[in-house]
Parts: C-alpha cells; sequence; structure tokens
C-alpha cells in the first residue's frame, strides 16, 4: 500500500510539471531588450517573422531548448538591445503619425522606425499593425492646439495658460522655435487613455469604417470638427461629401468599386476655416480583394446587351444621374429587401461582385464583367417594394436594365430597381419603405424573371447586402 502511496504521488509530480509555467521550468529569462507577451495562436516562427528576426536567435536569447512556448510567456526580441518595456501591437487609426506616436508614447520617431522597419512614413498607413513599445504606468497627452499662420509659440502658450519651454518639450521640440504653422502640438491639461492624432487642429478626430477597405463596399468617414469648417476631400479619386450628424460631427459615404486594384491608396481630407485658410491631411488606407468568385456559365444574350455603341449612352445617362450629391436625407436606419413581400417565395439567385462573361447570340461580341447588384428569384408580376425612403428621379426602359426604377434616398444614395414587368410610380414622387414600385419581370438582359437591385454611393455600385445590416450613419 506505500509502495502504491509513492508511485501516485510520484505520477502527480509528473502531471503536474507539464502545467507549470514556463518561467519555472526553464533558465531565467535574460532582462536585457524589450519583451513580447505570447498570445494565442502565435509560434516561434510567426514571431520570428512579425519582428524579422532569426528563430535562432529568438530561441538563444530566450534560452529555449526546445520550440514550445505558452500563452503569456514573456520573449526578449533580439536586435533591440538598449530599449526595454513590452512589444504590443496597435492598428495605426487614420490621422495618426509617426510623430504624434512618438509624442504619445514618449519614445524617439528613430525608435518607432526601428522596431517597426519603417524607411518611409508612407508606409505608416491607415489599419497598419504597428509595433509599440508600452511602459508601465504609461499617461498619454491628448489635448491639443496648433499654431497659427503668424502666431508665436510664446502666444499660444500663453493662450494654453502654460509656457513655451513646457509646450516644446513635450512635443519634443529642439527649441521654443521649432514648431511650424498648423503642427499639432500636445499640450499638459489633459491625460487619458484616448489616442493622440497628427491631424490638424481643425480635426479633433477622425474615423474611417471600416479598415481595411474592401472592394465594392460602402464606406463611412466621419470627423468631428473643433469649429465651424466647410470639409472636402478624396477617396480613391472620388470627392467626398460631408453632411452634417450633429454636434460638429460630419459624415462622407463613399462607394468602393468592386474592380478596384488592391492596395495603398491616399485618402485626403481639407477643412476650410472661416477666414478661408485651410488645413488638409492625407494618408493612406488599404483597400483589399473583396474575393468575388467567377461565374463559370457562359451567357449568350442579345447582342445589343453588350454592344458599348448601344449601352453606352445609357449608362452615361445612369452614371450623371447617380452622381448628383445633396444634403437631403430621407432614409432612417438599414433598408430592406425590395423583394420582402414574397420573400418566402424567392432566393438570391446571383450576388453582387461576381464575374460573368456574355457572348452576342451570333455573334464576335463579348463582354467580360461584375455583377453590379443582386437579384432575386422571382416569377413575373410579384410585388417590388421601396427599400427605404426616398424620391424618385427615374422611370423607364434602359436597354440593359430594362424597365427601371431610380429612387434617390439623399446624401449621394440611390437604389435601382431593374427588369420589371410594370413600373407602379412616377419621376418626383415620395416614396417611403415598403411602398409597392414595381412588379417583376425579365425586360432588358435578363435571363428570366428576377429583381435585380442596385445601390449607388456617390457614383458607385456597392454590394447592397451591408445596406441590409448596417445603418449609416453610425
Amino acid at each position: 500500500m506505500k509502495r502504491r502511496l509513492i508511485s501516485i504521488f510520484l505520477a502527480s509530480l509528473v502531471f503536474l510539471a507539464g502545467s507549470i509555467p514556463p518561467s519555472s521550468v526553464r533558465a531565467e529569462t535574460p532582462s536585457a531588450g524589450p519583451t513580447y507577451i505570447v498570445q494565442e495562436g502565435d509560434s516561434l516562427w510567426s514571431i520570428a517573422q512579425r519582428f524579422d528576426v532569426n528563430i535562432s536567435d529568438l530561441e538563444a536569447i530566450n534560452n529555449l531548448s526546445d520550440p514550445t512556448i505558452y500563452i503569456g510567456e514573456k520573449l526578449v526580441i533580439p536586435g533591440l538591445e538598449g530599449l526595454s518595456g513590452t512589444l504590443v501591437f496597435e492598428p495605426v487609426q487614420y490621422g495618426q503619425t509617426l510623430r504624434s506616436l512618438a509624442r504619445q508614447y514618449h519614445v524617439d520617431e528613430s525608435v518607432l522606425r526601428k522596431i517597426n522597419h519603417i524607411v518611409s512614413p508612407a508606409e505608416l498607413y491607415a489599419g497598419y499593425s504597428l509595433t509599440l513599445l508600452q511602459q508601465d504606468n504609461q499617461s498619454y497627452w491628448t489635448t491639443r492646439a496648433g499654431l497659427d499662420k503668424g502666431e508665436t509659440l510664446l502666444e499660444l502658450a500663453v493662450q494654453q495658460k502654460t509656457d513655451p519651454w513646457t509646450l516644446a518639450q513635450f512635443n519634443e521640440l529642439s527649441g521654443t522655435w521649432d514648431a511650424l504653422p498648423g503642427d499639432a502640438l500636445y499640450l499638459p491639461a489633459d491625460k487619458s487613455t484616448t489616442a493622440s492624432t497628427g491631424l490638424p487642429p481643425a480635426f479633433i478626430s477622425t474615423q474611417v469604417d471600416a479598415l481595411p477597405i474592401v472592394q465594392g463596399t460602402t464606406v463611412q468617414v466621419k470627423v468631428v470638427s473643433s469649429q465651424s469648417v466647410a470639409l472636402g476631400g478624396l477617396l480613391l479619386n472620388h470627392p467626398l461629401h460631408f453632411y452634417s450628424a450633429g454636434d460638429n460631427s460630419f459624415v462622407a459615404l463613399q462607394g468602393i468599386e468592386a474592380d478596384a486594384n488592391p492596395g495603398l491608396y491616399p485618402l485626403q481630407l481639407d477643412a476650410t476655416l472661416p477666414d478661408g485658410s485651410i488645413q488638409s491631411f492625407q494618408q493612406m488606407v488599404p483597400v483589399v480583394s473583396g474575393n468575388y468568385p467567377h461565374d463559370a456559365t457562359i451567357y449568350y444574350v442579345k447582342p445589343d446587351t453588350i454592344d458599348p455603341q448601344v449601352t453606352g449612352p445609357d449608362a452615361d445617362k445612369v452614371r450623371a444621374l447617380t452622381a448628383a450629391s445633396t444634403p437631403d436625407k430621407y432614409w432612417q436606419g438599414q433598408f430592406t429587401s425590395p423583394a420582402s413581400v414574397y420573400a418566402s417565395q424567392t432566393f438570391i439567385s446571383s450576388p453582387f461582385g461576381i464575374g460573368r462573361s456574355y457572348i452576342g447570340i451570333g455573334t464576335t461580341l463579348k463582354l467580360e464583367t461584375y455583377h453590379t447588384g443582386m437579384d432575386y428569384a422571382g416569377g413575373t408580376g410579384q410585388p417590388i417594394t421601396a427599400p427605404a425612403a426616398g424620391i424618385v428621379v427615374f422611370t423607364g426602359p434602359l436597354v440593359v436594365c430594362g424597365n427601371a426604377t431610380y429612387i434617390y434616398h439623399g446624401w449621394g444614395v440611390y437604389s435601382g430597381i431593374c427588369h420589371q414587368s410594370a413600373i407602379k410610380v412616377t419621376v418626383g414622387q415620395m416614396v417611403h419603405q415598403g411602398d409597392l414600385i414595381g412588379l417583376v419581370g425579365d425586360t432588358g438582359r435578363a435571363l428570366g424573371p428576377n429583381l435585380h437591385w442596385e445601390v449607388w454611393v456617390n457614383g458607385v455600385q456597392v454590394n447592397p447586402t451591408q445596406w441590409l445590416s448596417e445603418s449609416y450613419p453610425h
């Protein structure tokens, strides 16, 4: 019996050894250098890749005899000697720059460049996963001000009830003469955990929803301003139209083409102040693939429906129609499916963005394109309802769209309904969400009765499903 108890005790020790934290069973980790805390899903390979170091160096500096690592374990990262603190990852918000982040975290820009292997400031795009060096009990300075043209640091300091030497110290200026007009300076008047930014003083904050930007989606840019300003901007060569969302908040909605090339694009914001001066900011934002599939079916259609000489004038007409944007906003909350009345009898027969190949019957005409809306299956005569409130701005036949209805919802947002067998509204008519606007048909370039619904945002067709699940603005 005694021997059996000893065996059980020894077995328990073996079990417990497997659950003891690695710091108890490994040699003490060297204290030199910044540390990274292992997260779920990490491996030595992924950590080495993230910090651009060799696995062998990572193993050597941490006295690792095997590649097994544990969640919560602290690993020293080689190649960063002379630095201390905890390395963390944070997504870069639009408006954050190397300079503002260096001020926020009280580190030199050279340190941020080193730990992130940044060569050019342009690499710090919005949404970039930035490595930061955090210290214990770190505070952040977030109250901002800026020098007006012709204003001195002394004059600004007097206005903010501080002194120019303190401003120079907090903002890592080489002297009280080193501040430039329009530069965002941070003041020792407020402590919080709110992220600081490098935006000009006219912008309290800017939010781009969502990053990274996906092909074929609607992007919301929300700006909170410190004063009465006129806002403008540019994204993927589209001028941004900002409209008031209350309390000095302004929102611009912009569609991104489903075939936009993935990559980095500049998002520029401009604020025109009452005195006519302009404060601007530009930062790169990423556009990524929407992973839209290609339909393997080749569709044989009437030649005139894919002949650009025939379809071009209609396309130009619709582009001009949907390019108009005004401060009027008629919709509230989420859109609803225009097939909602007969939803129990239908399904989405073709999603947005799917690639398609068309050939003109009896010709060599060929068209490679993508689906610019979403199709709901349904028999001829099924009721079509307004997806949201708005004003009817077009009704009539189009070569591709067939019997079409376009509704303006405000703020540059439109709905297009195609292939109808009958149109039940007239131009200028105000419709409300759920109102009958037409009947399902197969007019235009249709392969059978269906309801084709498009959403246009500032001149670009976007995925309607986003408008069924999200409320704009938000």
